[in-house]
């Protein structure tokens, strides 16, 4: 009897243990399983995290490049102009300040700018000049074109124009310039262009 109840204990112990056993190996494999399924997505995310990386890596790179291939571009763009410029300023600039230092030449434009003008326009007109061509210029104009003095024509001198003149209606509603920093930028914005193509071998 005492042997039955000693065999059916050590049946119901070994049962339980080998139960105990299969459930704790049955844990640890879904240990490991969950384990290998967390390692097997955390390895998925730092793949798409790093192809994330080098993608906008590579795209801020671009646009990196991009920019500095524009202001690279820019900068000599601006360069050749600037060159172009001073190129054009150093062969226009002494003929035109030495024409209009020539008084007897200023005369002689006056002259046939107002004739001209004032045949096809019925308006009285008014031709300032600099201050300090005053002595000079006055008693010449008053002789050589009192005609047109007596049909509206108008002179005045200004501290304001230092060079050359300025024509307009006797109204100011306009004025046209003639000085030297007139003719210097519409001559330089004028052969720029053929400079930049000369010296560089395009259009600008």
């Amino acid at each position: 009897m005492d042997s039955k109840i000693q065999q059916l204990t050590e049946a119901i112990y070994n049962e339980g243990i080998q139960k105990a056993r299969d459930e704790a190996d049955d844990i640890l494999k879904k240990a490991h399983q969950k384990a290998a399924q967390i390692e097997e997505e955390a390895q998925k995310a730092a793949v798409s995290v790093m192809a994330d990386t080098r993608k906008k890596a590579q795209e801020f790179k671009n646009h990196v490049d991009s920019e500095l291939r524009m202001t690279i571009n820019q900068a000599i763009s601006a360069m050749k102009q600037q060159v172009a410029s001073l190129v054009s300023m150093n062969v226009i600039q002494p003929p035109v300040k030495e024409t209009f230092a020539d008084k007897e030449y200023l005369k002689s434009l006056i002259n046939g700018i107002v004739k001209g003008w004032m045949e096809k326009e019925s308006f009285d007109m008014n031709v300032i000049l600099p201050e300090g061509d005053k002595a000079t210029m006055e008693k010449f104009f008053k002789q050589s074109l009192a005609a047109e003095m007596n049909k509206g024509l108008e002179f005045s001198f200004s501290p304001d124009v230092r060079t050359g003149f300025k024509i307009g209606p006797a109204d100011g509603s306009y004025l046209i310039s003639f000085t030297d920093d007139d003719f210097l930028n519409f001559l330089k914005a004028y052969l720029r262009p053929k400079t930049s193509h000369l010296l560089f071998g395009e259009e600008k």
